[in-house]
């Protein structure tokens, strides 16, 4: 299908509007996932003409993803990648893990960004980072765009790794997303230590359910619930 391929519009109008010179994208991936770490990527591109193809990692085929991601690695000025683990997931929620991960990668950059472009509509950064976040900043955005194929690519080469000791689980395929496959090792074997134990798919699970983490909250910091997958899909 079709699409148009990301621009600088918002990274010049940030340029112009705030004065800021060096500007990262961040995009994260595994926000969903049932196991494994989610991981954000934060790369800054300049204002050059990016590698042919480029778009959200989503739209591209795993072939044709994994040989741009060479390719960006190499073209953008900088990028970083960082995680936050199942562990402070359900210690924290995903807002707040989103958070973590995020100020990693944009930490780990060698120069601190005047500005980010976070792809969506909800600023889970936050200050002191200066955020302007865009609706599928992932497809508009080529720095989004470049951060959205190096996180997808890294995070399921991670997962693929992980699976090793788990074969029965799948993760080089799915990683760490439900499928037929997973949901029959879940149900067999119970969660794996890159499992998210907070998550709503041990409801459906009664010989593992004692697993499950729940904390009280008196902090306030409910995690999220929205955007997980149930167990049957």
């Amino acid at each position: 299908m079709p699409y148009e391929p990301p621009t600088h519009t918002v990274e010049r109008s940030l340029r112009a509007t705030t004065g800021a010179k060096v500007i990262a994208g961040v995009d994260e991936v595994g926000r969903g996932a049932w196991a494994g770490p989610v991981t954000v990527c934060a790369a800054v591109t300049g204002l050059r003409r990016p590698p042919e193809g480029l778009t959200d990692s989503k739209l591209l085929t795993v072939k044709r993803r994994t040989a741009l991601a060479v390719e960006l690695e190499k073209w953008v000025t900088a990028y970083a990648l960082g995680h936050a683990s199942p562990e402070e997931i359900d210690r924290m929620g995903m807002t707040a893990a989103l958070r973590l991960a995020a100020g990693r990668a944009l930490e780990a950059l060698p120069v601190r960004p005047d500005a980010v472009i976070l792809d969506g509509k909800h600023d889970y950064l936050g200050a002191p980072w200066h955020v302007r976040t865009v609706i599928k900043g992932d497809q508009s955005c080529v720095s989004v765009a470049a951060a959205s194929v190096i996180a997808k690519v890294q995070r399921d080469k991670m997962m693929a790794e992980l699976g090793i000791g788990h074969a029965d689980f799948g993760f080089a395929a799915n990683v760490g997303y439900p499928s037929p496959v997973h949901k029959a090792a879940l149900e067999e074997r119970g969660p794996t230590p890159y499992h998210r134990l907070s998550w709503a798919y041990l409801d459906a699970l009664p010989q593992w359910r004692h697993l499950k983490k729940a904390r009280s909250w008196a902090d306030g910091n409910v995690p999220e619930i929205e955007g997980q997958l149930g167990f049957d899909f």
